[in-house]
């Protein structure tokens, strides 16, 4: 059960926390597609065959094994693998990749995200905890932020406890004095809980739980945990 007499900070997942991901991602690959049918046509033809795009990215990925993590970075070099292979102009890589993050970057909210962002800053310190590339700063909501800390800036992601004790740290506090609330149960709720952490899961779709470790509280949208905590303040008064 949710104790938040205890909980001094919030760390908080970004994709399919805040926003859905996907779209956003869709929106990115057909912006930087058309780009390189326009500037870098042949590049564009081979990222057109799935399996191609797959095997280039495979390959970045074991030959780059210290970006891992980066996930901008592993982009970007396979865009310039394929250039380089289309033998078009590598240098295009870091246009191609600009055109791509901002797309990335422009997300549709869900409704509940605003008013929650808003609800949390007032109450904790907040910190930004992701295993993606999204910027809270190019995305508009950084100011409800104390810090925000990612995989690629940080070398290890989630689940790994150390990216959680690094929030933690961020917002100055003790892992057992924060709240981390997201979407995944793997990535989030279990990789939170052996952090020591206290845990929240946003259970969008209302599926069922299938781990032994549970979360201290599940909930299907941020609204629901907004009215709890509420709901728990008014009663601690």
């Amino acid at each position: 059960m949710l104790n938040l007499k205890i909980v001094k900070a919030i760390t908080l997942d970004l994709d399919d926390t805040l926003w859905p991901v996907w779209p956003a991602i869709e929106r990115a690959e057909k912006a930087l597609e058309n780009w390189l049918n326009l500037h870098a046509p042949t590049t564009a033809a081979l990222f057109a065959n799935a399996s191609a795009r797959d095997e280039i990215r495979s390959h970045v990925v074991s030959s780059r094994p210290e970006l891992k993590h980066n996930l901008s970075a592993l982009r970007r070099e396979s865009i310039r693998a394929a250039l380089h292979r289309s033998q078009e102009n590598p240098l295009l890589a870091e246009q191609a990749f600009d055109v791509f993050f901002a797309e990335r970057n422009r997300v549709e909210m869900f409704d509940d995200a605003i008013s929650a962002l808003q609800f949390l800053a007032a109450r904790f310190p907040v910190v930004a905890l992701s295993n993606g590339n999204a910027d809270i700063s190019t995305i508009g909501i950084a100011h409800y932020f104390r810090a925000s800390i990612s995989a690629q800036a940080f070398g290890v992601g989630k689940p790994d406890a150390r990216i959680f004790h690094a929030a933690a740290g961020a917002a100055e506090v003790s892992p057992e004095q924060v709240l981390h609330i997201g979407d995944d149960p793997g990535l989030d709720v279990l990789g939170a809980l052996h952090a020591g952490m206290q845990t929240v899961w946003l259970n969008r779709p209302d599926i069922a739980w299938k781990h032994d470790d549970k979360p201290h509280l599940t909930v299907t949208s941020l609204t629901q945990l907004c009215d709890h905590m509420d709901a728990d303040s008014r009663v601690a008064a």
